[in-house]
C-alpha cells in the first residue's frame, strides 16, 4: 500500500470510528486501536498514541453539540473526572513498562465484561427510580433533558455514586494504560452503576474522555508514541465522524444505543483476547 493510500484508508476508518465513538460514548479510541493494529499492522504503542489524540478530537467535536441539547451533564462529568484523571496519570506512567500482549489481553477481558453488563440491560429504556443516594443529593448529581423520541422531558438523579466513582477510577487507569478514552467503561459505570439514562451516559462520557485523555497525552508525546503522520489523519477523521454521530444519537432510543454497543464490543473483545494470546483471527 502506498503512503497516500495508507493515509486515505486511515482517514476513512477514523471517520467511521469517530461517528461510532460519538454515538456510543466510546471516544473512538477503543475502536481504532484494534483496527490499526489488526488491520493496518501499526505498532501498538503508535496506535495508542494516535488514539489518545483522536479521543481528544472526538470529545471536542461531540461535547459542544451535546451541551446544547442538555444531554451532557457537566456537573456529573466534572465530579467523575476527578477519579478518571487520577487513574489516567497512573495508567500512562505504567504503559511503557507493561508487555504489549498483556495490554491487548487486558483490553479484551475488559471489553468482554462490558459486553455482558450491557446485555443484561439491553431492553431498559429508562432506569426505574429508587431511593435517593445521599451523595447525589449533596453534590446535585441530577438533571433533565428533552427526549425527542419519547416527546417529553426526562428527569434523572444518579444512584450508587460511590460505586460509580470507583468504577471511574478504574476507567481512568485503563485510559492511561491502554491509550483509549475508556468511554465504554465510563458509559458502563454511569449506565449500570449510577443508573443514568443511556443517552446521558454516552453524552457525558464524550465530555469526560477529552479531559481524561489530555491528562495522559503529554506522557505519550514525551515517550515518542505520537507519530504525526498517523495521528493527523486520525484526528481529522474522528472529528468529522463525531459531528455526524452527535446528530444521529438524538434521534435514537436508549435501547437502540445499547443494542449498537453489543456487536462492536463483542467483536473487539474476542479479537483482542486472541491477539493477546498470540493467535490471529481467521
Amino acid at each position: 500500500m502506498s503512503p497516500l493510500a495508507f493515509v486515505a484508508a486511515i482517514f476513512a476508518t477514523s471517520v467511521l470510528a469517530g461517528g461510532a465513538g460519538a454515538l456510543l460514548g466510546l471516544g473512538g479510541g477503543i475502536l481504532l486501536i484494534p483496527v490499526l493494529t489488526l488491520v493496518f499492522g501499526v505498532d501498538l504503542h503508535y496506535a495508542m498514541g494516535a488514539s489518545i489524540v483522536s479521543v481528544i478530537a472526538t470529545s471536542s467535536g461531540a461535547a459542544a453539540a451535546y451541551l446544547k441539547t442538555s444531554l451532557s451533564n457537566v456537573r456529573i462529568g466534572l465530579f467523575l473526572a476527578l477519579a478518571t484523571v487520577a487513574g489516567a496519570l497512573v495508567g500512562a506512567a505504567l504503559a511503557g513498562v507493561v508487555p504489549t500482549r498483556l495490554l491487548q489481553l487486558l483490553l479484551g477481558v475488559a471489553l468482554a465484561y462490558s459486553t455482558v453488563a450491557t446485555l443484561r440491560q439491553i431492553r431498559i429504556e429508562l432506569p426505574e427510580p429508587t431511593e435517593a443516594d445521599p451523595l447525589a443529593l449533596r453534590f446535585g448529581l441530577e438533571g433533565v433533558y428533552y427526549d425527542a423520541v419519547l416527546d417529553r422531558d426526562v428527569k434523572y438523579r444518579a444512584m450508587r455514586v460511590a460505586q460509580g466513582f470507583a468504577a471511574m477510577l478504574g476507567a481512568g487507569l485503563l485510559s492511561g494504560l491502554l491509550g483509549i478514552g475508556s468511554g465504554a467503561f465510563k458509559v458502563l459505570a454511569m449506565d449500570h452503576f449510577m443508573r443514568l439514562p443511556m443517552k446521558v451516559s454516552t453524552a457525558t462520557s464524550n465530555f469526560m474522555i477529552g479531559i481524561t485523555s489530555a491528562a495522559s497525552a503529554g506522557i505519550y508525546f514525551a515517550r515518542g508514541d505520537i507519530h504525526p503522520l498517523l495521528a493527523a489523519p486520525v484526528a481529522i477523521g474522528v472529528l468529522v465522524g463525531a459531528a455526524a454521530g452527535t446528530r444521529l444519537m438524538a434521534r435514537l432510543r436508549n435501547t437502540t444505543i445499547r443494542k449498537a454497543f453489543l456487536p462492536i464490543l463483542g467483536w473487539l473483545a474476542v479479537s483482542m483476547i486472541l491477539r493477546g494470546l498470540g493467535l490471529w483471527l481467521p
